[in-house]
């Protein structure tokens, strides 16, 4: 039932949008948290609920633009989970710079590709 005056497939094409918004709704909910607005102060809780939003696209956008075909249909408590909340040991030496962590988290050559999908998106040199 719906009190809206538009054709049936407009109603339709309105609710499935709606549907889908209530499922990021939880999965930020379940990944991020975002319910959890602990200050007193309104401004502050305001400032804190915009940083989970930015946090959320974030996610997104690496889940989008990054994650390989086999693994995008990850939800992001996946991805916190395997990419960011890991231990990672960084090594310098003269010429580059070696990320040493378990591969229980994610396996080498995927990793390999992320890196190479977040190298694509640089944009080019501005030479004027």
């Amino acid at each position: 039932m719906t009190n809206l005056n538009w054709l049936p497939r407009k109603v339709v094409k309105f609710y499935n949008h709606r549907g889908t918004a209530e499922q990021w709704i939880k999965e930020g909910k379940h990944a991020i948290h975002w319910t959890r607005l602990s200050c007193h102060d309104f401004e502050d809780n305001a400032v804190r609920l915009q940083l989970f939003g930015l946090a959320y696209n974030l996610g997104n956008f690496m889940r989008r633009l990054i994650l390989p075909p086999k693994v995008k249909h990850w939800m992001l408590s996946s991805l916190r989970e395997k990419l960011i909340k890991i231990g990672a040991k960084v090594v310098h030496h003269a010429k580059y710079i070696t990320f040493q962590m378990a591969e229980v988290a994610i396996p080498r050559e995927m990793f390999r590709t992320m890196l190479k999908r977040v190298e694509r998106l640089r944009l080019a040199p501005d030479t004027g």
